[in-house]
């Protein structure tokens, strides 16, 4: 009987995969037998190396994928390199976190830009390629803000609410070319943005837990890598939470 969650013979795009979740993602594809191609903008990431040295396949792509252009040169890297595109896993993401009264014009583009944008650039481009094969798996990172929202973070928030808007309208448009399109809503994750906040500031945020405690990036590899295999082929257009419990409805 085949393995419905393996991975093997399947190209994936990981982008922000250098570090945090991106990271664990793109290790946990390659450990199912994907071929990677890790998206990092500074060009510096060590993920393809530990990668190849366990035996897996992957290379690296520097890009800003918040430009069109860069989006564009990262999908056709990945099919000249490995034949063929399977799963894009959109991931790239940054925080500026303010109060609105005191949050800068420059903070708020920046962070629509590189979190909704990069997801709007990276699908155009890599669904093309979908279309024709008339197969894909299109999986993005949200976030547990984007549905219940947060606290000095209107710019993030909206980022990732539109990311789920998003996920469901491209879901509609591809679904009979055998496309699904689904997200993922991590909470509190234990990564290095978590690590900026102050003491007392995280302390709090983790009561709001059910499950008590922070996620591991690992944990959210794992339902990333669930949507990506055939197990999840009648799953499209849903946001999958991953968070403790935080956003139950």
């Amino acid at each position: 009987m085949p393995d419905l969650l393996s991975l093997e013979n399947r190209v994936a795009v990981v982008t922000g995969g250098g570090r945090g979740i991106g990271r664990a993602i793109s290790h946990e594809l390659a450990r199912r037998g994907a071929c990677v191609v890790i998206n990092d903008k500074s060009g510096e990431s060590v993920v393809c190396s530990e990668i190849n040295d366990a035996g897996g396949k992957a290379d690296c792509f520097k890009a800003d994928v918040s430009d069109f252009s860069q989006a564009q040169e990262l999908i056709k890297f990945t099919v000249e390199t490995f034949g063929d595109l399977h799963i894009l896993v959109n991931n790239a993401g940054i925080t500026r976190d303010g109060l609105l009264l005191s949050m800068s014009e420059e903070d708020w583009d920046a962070v629509l830009r590189v979190n909704l944008k990069s997801t709007f650039n990276c699908s155009k481009a890599a669904i093309k390629h979908m279309i024709r094969k008339r197969y894909g798996r299109v999986i993005s990172v949200a976030s547990v803000a984007g549905q219940m929202g947060n606290a000095g973070q209107t710019n993030y928030s909206a980022s990732k609410a539109g990311i789920i808007g998003f996920t469901k309208s491209l879901a509609r448009e591809v679904a009979s070319r055998n496309i699904t399109v689904n997200a993922i809503a991590p909470g509190f994750v234990d990564t290095d943005i978590l690590k900026a906040m102050a003491p007392e500031t995280l302390e709090a945020a983790v009561k709001m837990v059910p499950l008590g405690r922070k996620g591991k990036p690992e944990e959210i590899a794992y339902a990333v890598a669930f949507l990506a295999s055939d197990q999840a082929a009648y799953i499209t257009g849903q946001v999958l939470g991953v968070d403790g419990g935080m956003a139950m409805m």
